[in-house]
């Protein structure tokens, strides 16, 4: 599978608004489907593919694709392997690709996030190492 990530357009393939069906289809059946129906929110269908290292969410009445979570060591972003990066050379891809405005915290439970919301894409980090990626559109 193409592991390329596209900001704001999805992953490889992948589009962001691709219907659950057409995601499937691309990508096989999910090794787990959640079905989150909050009050609060609109529904969201989540499909977890673990062996891949992809989590992906479908919001709406009649889902469509709004955000990844890519875990693998595959994944690539501008031409580069993102997850052999540290978080200096991480920012400093980011930047040398536009990507000027982001925000640094550090999470409660221990992992650091570093977000450029001009690009929806959040960088998640532990102990100095890149642990997750979510990108939305």
């Amino acid at each position: 599978m193409n592991l390329t990530i596209n900001i704001k357009q999805g992953l490889g393939d992948i589009r962001f608004q691709m219907p659950v069906e057409e995601v499937v289809s691309l990508m096989g059946t999910a090794d787990e489907v959640e079905n989150i129906d909050n009050a609060a929110d609109e529904p969201t269908t989540v499909l977890h593919y673990n062996d891949m290292g992809i989590t992906m969410f479908f919001e709406g009445e009649n889902p469509v694709l709004a955000c990844i979570d890519v875990c693998n060591d595959e994944c690539t972003l501008f031409g580069k392997e993102i997850f052999d990066m540290d978080e200096r050379q991480i920012v400093a891809l980011m930047v040398s690709n536009n990507y000027t405005e982001q925000d640094v915290d550090d999470e409660d439970w221990g992992e650091r996030r570093i977000s450029f919301p001009e690009g929806n894409i959040d960088f998640f980090l532990e102990d100095g190492e890149l642990t997750s990626i979510i990108i939305g559109q």
